[in-house]
């Protein structure tokens, strides 16, 4: 079971990735599955160096046999993923990762003794079955493992494990062969063959994972559940590919999330005759293997923070155009010096635009059809990793080496890796330039000025004493409603609440808040409408917020600086920076523990309302706007923010909001301690601050 919170013995904040591995069971986990991770990627480099040995000199045989190799590493999830998943559900866990391990470790012991191309494609399609059932045991156990309120951490640190193991094991993996030759130079071929001690080097990761692994007694087997909750795989497909070919924009997140990975896919399925022409040999192969995945970590884990002034769906098309670039790149070069540093950019590009990608897939799929959406979406990006593996080294051989005259009498050869590379990289930006007209969501503002305003951006203050929570959203989303019903619940608990708003929480934000919502009002300049809510905000801050903040109570407001950004940044015609600088300025930078966006469709949150202010009669286009801004600001620190669906009912949300506050709260005050006035005082001020609302608008949704 999770550990519990504490919040006197568990201070860190919910995204420290240190706080998560402090977790004695999910440490020993990941160690187990890191050591699993490092064996499949020395696998990798062994199997297709081993493959290519089989071959001999004979260039189309040699793509074809690593072609193979690659091919039936993916070809099993096509046919077993769900079967695999339903088996996992079913078993012990902890024993399936145990007995997987071993199983693993066996198989690949026995390639190099039994020594045959055979063998090694029949035992590649045996260990990629063993691993499809141990994947999902993994990734059901990490939930149980750790406080809720940590597993988005954990998520995080198993992606970056993953994949970054691709660069300790291409280290390994170089540091092998080159021992090995130095060994077989040195004694005149009485040296052992480098790709057998890799091999057998990868087995004993394996090994090791099982016995680790076999200490964390914390994993079970899954709790029982109907027959819904395992669709098959039949029904899996047609409903994902209903959803994914009716949605435009999650449309171009699948192609482009696999236009990603087919180009990560087509460096690994033609490094190893690529590194060939440039003479660089098994050293050469890992150097680049490694700097590919290494790069595809670096992007995952930090592409979304270094480019956070960036929206994520132009991040996500720009580093599409970006792996395209860095593929063309790679493809002319002939030096494996540069190319090693190009395949770095690659990678990078790439991991940027996959993890954006599943990130916008989170925001932009219903509930009720993720998972089968997120299922379309795994079998998808499996079969272009198929395809690509197959297709481009079979490619590369049928196109074989070709030399070009460049005048002077000098002439360049390029191999067929090299210009397959170079036809993917045509279509990776084709793809990428495609994606970005579909999902540019800032149409007219220059990427480059996005580009220089991503640097530089502060972290922010979020608060140690009390707990600071805003509730965001269009018009007629509920925030009044919910912020209402958080405050009664807390309040119940023992917690002294502060519920307050914006604008209008003090007598000088009442007054502008008349100035800027009556329709008597007309129009006013965009910036002087920006200027009076930063007005109010910093009032609002140092009278209201603070004070409560230091006294330790908790503090709910119904908006807060997204709502800036969201309406003045994106609805009117003002650059985001800039409001977002004032805003920040005026604040002096506090932002909340959390906050809570309820998203709601424009046109469904109108209806809720009888008459309309001055904010809400703009025209559709405007709340449209304002709708994407709030869900790109939610998608650039998820872990501040708690997206919900405003059309679930009202006690579904609460239940929902109540359990993401919950570990979040503070030690509650002691009674003796907190004096009684100032509990009166927060219990006025909630009466006081929802008063004037409750007249104005008999109980509908608080006006922006």
């Amino acid at each position: 079971m999770a550990e519990p919170f504490d919040p006197l013995t568990d201070p860190a904040p919910a995204h420290d990735l240190r706080a998560v591995l402090r977790i004695r069971a999910f440490r020993r986990l990941w160690i187990g599955f890191g050591l699993s991770s490092l064996g499949d990627w020395i696998g990798l480099l062994a199997l297709t160096a081993m493959a290519k040995s089989f071959a001999g000199d004979d260039y189309q045989l040699a793509n074809f046999a690593i072609g193979g190799v690659l091919f039936l590493r993916v070809l099993p999830a096509l046919v077993m993923g769900p079967v695999a998943g339903w088996i996992a559900d079913r078993l012990d866990r902890r024993w399936t990762m145990i007995v997987g391990d071993m199983l693993r470790a066996a198989l690949f012991v026995t390639i190099p003794i039994v020594h045959t191309l055979t063998w090694l494609l029949v035992a590649t399609v045996l260990i990629e079955i063993v691993s499809l059932i141990w994947g999902p045991a993994k990734d059901a156990s990490v939930p149980n493992l750790v406080p809720r309120h940590r597993l988005e951490a954990a998520n995080q640190i198993s992606l970056i494990t993953t994949y970054g193991s691709a660069l300790p094991a291409a280290a390994l993996f170089t540091a092998i062969t080159l021992l090995a030759n130095n060994v077989e130079r040195a004694t005149g071929g009485l040296g052992v063959n480098s790709i057998d001690l890799a091999v057998y080097l990868n087995a004993a990761t394996f090994a090791i994972s099982g016995l680790a692994i076999m200490s964390v007694a914390e994993i079970g087997k899954a709790a029982a559940s109907g027959p819904e909750k395992h669709p098959t795989l039949w029904r899996t497909m047609v409903e994902g590919w209903s959803f994914v070919t009716g949605t435009p924009v999650v449309r171009g997140l699948v192609v482009g999330i696999s236009g990603a990975f087919a180009a990560g896919a087509v460096v690994i399925g033609l490094g190893r005759t690529y590194v060939e022409d440039l003479h660089a040999g098994d050293p050469g192969y890992g150097l680049l293997f490694g700097a590919v995945f290494g790069g595809l970590a670096l992007g995952m884990g930090f592409a979304p923070r270094l480019f956070s002034g960036l929206s994520r769906r132009r991040l996500f098309a720009a580093g599409l155009v970006g792996a395209g670039i860095g593929l063309t790149g790679l493809a002319l070069i002939q030096q494996i010096e540069i190319a090693t540093m190009i395949a770095i950019c690659l990678g990078f590009c790439a991991g940027a635009s996959w993890v954006c990608g599943y990130t916008l897939l989170g925001l932009e799929v219903p509930d009720e059809v993720r998972g089968r959406t997120f299922a379309f979406v795994q079998s998808a990006v499996r079969t272009v990793l198929a395809v690509t593996l197959a297709i481009a080294p079979f490619a590369a051989g049928a196109i074989g080496r070709h030399s070009f005259s460049i005048g002077g009498g000098k002439t360049v050869t390029y191999n067929g890796a090299a210009i397959t590379m170079l036809i993917a990289a045509v279509l990776a930006v084709v793809i990428g330039l495609l994606a970005w007209r579909q999902m540019d969501d800032r149409p007219g503002v220059p990427f480059l000025r996005d580009l220089r305003r991503s640097f530089g951006k502060t972290p922010g203050m979020y608060p140690t004493q009390g707990l600071f929570i805003a509730l965001e959203g269009g018009e007629g989303a509920g925030k009044s409603t919910q912020s209402t019903a958080l405050a009664g619940w807390l309040t119940e608990q023992g917690y002294e609440v502060l519920l307050t708003r914006e604008p209008g929480a003090t007598e000088f934000g009442q007054q502008l808040r008349q100035i800027v919502l009556d329709p008597a009002t007309g129009d006013i300049s965009h910036r002087a409408e920006a200027l009076l809510y930063a007005a109010d905000k910093a009032e609002h801050v140092d009278a209201v917020i603070l004070p409560a903040l230091r006294r330790g109570a908790v503090v709910i407001t119904d908006r807060y600086v997204d709502s800036a950004l969201a309406y003045q940044g994106s609805g009117r015609d003002l650059d985001q920076a800039d409001v977002e600088r004032v805003n920040r300025w005026a604040t002096a930078d506090l932002r909340p523990n959390l906050t809570i966006l309820l998203d709601l469709a424009p046109a469904v949150g109108h209806g809720r309302f009888q008459r309309r202010d001055r904010i809400e009669a703009e025209p559709a286009e405007f709340h449209e706007r304002v709708r994407r801004a709030f869900l790109e600001l939610a998608a650039a620190e998820p872990q501040h923010y708690l997206v919900l669906d405003a059309g679930t009912d009202r006690e579904t949300l609460a239940a929902l909001i109540q359990a993401r506050v919950a570990p979040m709260l503070p030690p509650k005050p002691d009674d003796d301690a907190a004096p009684a006035a100032a509990k009166a005082a927060a219990d006025v001020r909630v009466r006081g601050e929802q008063e004037p609302v409750d007249k104005e608008r008999a109980g509908q949704e608080q006006p922006w």
